[in-house]
């Protein structure tokens, strides 16, 4: 176990330095920082010296090593846009998508997994053909389609829910969440919705073929010929091995639904890291993109790991792989 935990925290950094390169080179060599900085009246001399306090002018070397450090500290320096520190940028936004991507990831789990399991248990029946044509309609409707959708439906129409904003917010240290207040849980139903049903028809998907291609299985049989209940045999067994590749998957589709959470914060106005980055890219705030970047592919690593992990402890074969390959040595 402890082998294994060392190789994957190797490759999460690896991961990581590729990571902070690209964020770098981002940074460093795209436009003129000095250009955003400055105002038009500054003289030649005003841009030396500003040069000069941001150690622009030192080798590139020098510069990572430097922005390593500061990135580890959290630190990306002032957006161009704002003129405030880029840490405290994403400490406020943080919350909102973290809420808003957990809320989605939550849905989608709770409805997916009986729903795979019920189509893959009940192929021929009128509600299973509802439910695969309906997941059909989610998965090819574009995000930002499906918003504007519920949009005009509840909030135009009908006037039941806000259309934009997060609502009343509490503060609870630096963390401000919308789950303690009405207009809070109100805000953020559309788009969580929204962002919910590609990965709810994912992972409804998942499960049935991987369900529908356990339940071949020969111990499936064995257990069947055994005298095993349904239940038994659906639900302890066949279950059971079907979560092994759908833990993988919903991991890397967290990580996705915060990367690309960017649409639904755009269309719902919704004041995440997603607008903000949207936000950065139309004034070029390169310090905001940087620290984007390097913010989501953190959160990618530490969702990969934490996979990794709950993997190797759910498939006992990795754990006797790794016994086997330490007798060797």
């Amino acid at each position: 176990m402890l082998g294994y935990l060392i190789g994957r925290l190797g490759q999460a950094l690896a991961v990581m330095l590729a990571v902070a390169l690209v964020a770098f080179v981002l940074f460093n060599y795209i436009g003129d920082p000095i250009n955003n900085m400055v105002g038009q009246d500054a003289t030649t001399t005003d841009r030396a010296a500003l040069r000069e306090q941001l150690g622009i002018d030192d080798p590139a070397l020098v510069q990572f090593g430097r922005f390593l450090v500061n990135a580890a500290q959290g630190e990306f320096g002032l957006s161009y846009r704002l003129k405030r520190p880029v840490s405290i940028l994403i400490r406020e936004r943080l919350p909102a998508t973290l809420e808003l991507v957990a809320l989605s990831a939550i849905m989608a789990l709770i409805l997916g997994l009986p729903l795979g399991v019920y189509t893959a248990l009940r192929r021929d029946s009128w509600f299973t053909r509802t439910i695969l044509t309906a997941s059909l309609v989610g998965v090819s409707l574009p995000t930002f389609v499906i918003g504007i959708g519920l949009i005009y439906l509840f909030s135009v129409q009908f006037d039941l829910l806000p259309s934009f904003g997060r609502g009343q917010v509490v503060q609870l240290g630096w963390w401000s969440t919308g789950f303690l207040t009405k207009s809070g849980w109100a805000a953020i139903i559309m788009p969580s919705i929204t962002l919910c049903l590609y990965q709810l028809t994912l992972v409804l998907r998942l499960v049935r073929s991987e369900m529908l291609e356990v339940l071949r299985t020969d111990y499936i049989k064995f257990a069947r010929a055994r005298g095993l209940s349904d239940s038994v045999v659906h639900f302890r067994h066949a279950l059971k091995n079907t979560l092994m590749p759908v833990v993988t998957i919903i991991g890397l589709q967290v990580g996705g639904l915060i990367a690309f959470s960017i649409v639904t914060e755009t269309v719902f106005q919704w004041p995440g890291m997603g607008l903000l980055f949207i936000q950065a890219v139309t004034f070029a705030d390169i310090p905001v993109m940087s620290a984007y970047l390097v913010m989501v592919g953190l959160l990618f690593v530490i969702l990969n790991l934490t996979v990794d992990l709950v993997y190797f402890l759910i498939d006992p074969r990795l754990s006797a792989q790794q016994g086997q390959a330490a007798k060797d040595k």
